[in-house]
């Protein structure tokens, strides 16, 4: 009797093994993650670098360098360079290209390749690139003159409130191109992240900005983002490098 229930006891072990097994193999396969969908139209690169303090002579050469070769390159509408004001170790590149696919060549350039090589060794923080797509943006060919002040500022409002953010730039954008002394309003928003903006200014002159600052659609506006924002208004001042 004992031999027998010790035999039906393992049976019953096989049976329940050979279940799991079936249960796995008919099990579907992990999901693989979205392709992402490719980014449409014109898009607009901003880059963050820092370096040490004392290589921003340095920086600001091979920046220059960079700046000349990526004008050049097929599919490029344009390439700024920017150094900020109160902390000049730190620089901005502000790009536009014409579709995904010229971004993507210049990301594998030899101009992009060697520039961020030599950056590599210059750097205090990693370089930050945000890729984005228009918003709220003026005549793309809007000029800057010898002494503008170029204000970026990165916008985050939390997700819930994409949309409510999306209409406050919007209308911050039309706006502000009416400004006394403005000489761009860009406004673009993130590809990764659709909660995330930037918003890139150029004004006349130092007077411009302040004026600016206290107009009441700019003041308007803070007080809505008060309410749906993520993280601090970082607004950074910049001149061009020649």
């Amino acid at each position: 009797m004992e031999t027998l229930l010790r035999v039906l006891f393992l049976g019953l072990v096989v049976m329940a093994i050979g279940a799991i097994g079936d249960a796995r193999a008919q099990a579907p396969a992990p999901a693989q993650p979205p392709t992402p969908a490719p980014i449409v139209g014109n898009i607009y690169s901003v880059t963050y670098i820092e370096v040490m303090p004392t290589s921003k002579a340095d920086a600001a050469t091979l920046l220059r360098r960079y700046r000349e070769a990526a004008q050049k390159e097929g599919g490029n509408l344009r390439c700024e360079v920017v150094q900020r004001i109160d902390q000049p170790h730190q620089f901005a590149i502000l790009e536009i290209w014409k579709d995904q696919t010229a971004f993507e060549a210049h990301g594998k350039s030899a101009n992009t390749v060697d520039t961020r090589e030599k950056i590599a060794a210059l750097r205090n923080a990693p370089t930050d690139e945000r890729v984005h797509t228009a918003l709220s943006i003026g005549p793309i060919d809007a000029p800057s003159v010898r002494g503008s002040i170029y204000v970026a500022t990165h916008v985050d409002v939390i997700p819930p409130r994409k949309d409510d953010g999306v209409a406050a730039l919007k209308r911050l954008g039309e706006d502000s191109r009416r400004g006394e002394g403005n000489l761009r309003f860009e406004v673009v928003q993130q590809v990764n992240r659709p909660n995330h903006f930037t918003v890139v200014e150029i004004w006349k002159d130092a007077k411009a900005v302040e004026t600016h600052s206290m107009a009441a659609p700019t003041r308007e506006f803070r007080d809505k983002l008060a309410t749906m924002t993520g993280a601090l208004y970082d607004e950074r001042m910049y001149r061009a490098i020649d």
